[in-house]
């Protein structure tokens, strides 16, 4: 049951980004139900998951609405996941373990492949675990569970980026110094190719932009 709710609640989040569900638009669950061909139980579990991640909103006695991210927002939740994303990387400097390197290795080689077909998809899926093995290598709890809640609702602008101009090939060199850095324990420099992988800035923004007028135009 959960897995049907977070393949709804993605299918929501990805129409929701590209326009084809309007900011304010009642979500349903009924006709949710009827689209999706499930009964009302993941469908309701699916809006919860909306609701927490800020891509909707529940009013009492009228239901749940979709709530837009503004490009404002979008822009201070990178700035946030930049110095998340480079604690963790600086953490994991000191405390790497042999089986978290060689995860990350693994992780780098599942990037490689994916890029090297061009799956942004499957690149995606190896970008997450990428990351997320570097917020377990902090060795700090908290840290990690806020770094993936931030990044489940940055999820649809990061698969977005990943569509952008030569974006995978970029991440993909991004992701090797960062692990190069991790290894050579220089947290200095960890924190700076983090950052600079992370932050949307400069062209990385443009593309961005680019490619979110994409998507809505396409949902019209």
């Amino acid at each position: 049951m959960a897995r049907i709710a977070d393949s709804i609640a993605t299918a929501l989040v990805n129409d929701i980004v590209a326009g084809a569900i309007a900011p304010g638009t009642r979500l349903d669950e009924t006709a949710l139900s009827t689209r999706f061909g499930v009964s009302r139980t993941p469908v309701r579990e699916a809006l919860q998951r909306l609701t927490s991640s800020g891509f909707a909103e529940q009013l009492p006695r009228r239901g749940t609405f979709v709530r837009k991210i503004s490009l404002r927002e979008m822009v201070e939740m990178f700035e946030v996941m930049a110095e998340l994303e480079a604690l963790s990387a600086r953490l994991a400097a000191r405390r790497l373990t042999a089986e978290q390197r060689a995860a990350l290795d693994r992780a780098l080689t599942d990037c490689a492949e994916a890029a090297a077909t061009g799956d942004t998809d499957a690149y995606y899926e190896a970008n997450e675990v990428f990351h997320q093995l570097i917020y377990r290598a902090s060795g700090n709890r908290f840290l990690a569970e806020q770094a993936r809640s931030l990044q489940g609702r940055l999820q649809p602008y990061r698969r977005l980026q990943l569509r952008a101009g030569d974006r995978m090939r970029h991440s993909l060199a991004e992701h090797r110094a960062i692990v190069a850095a991790i290894v050579s324990g220089d947290q200095a420099e960890v924190d700076s190719v983090v950052k600079a992988h992370v932050l949307v800035q400069g062209e990385k923004f443009t593309d961005l932009m680019a490619r979110l007028g994409e998507e809505e135009a396409a949902a019209l």
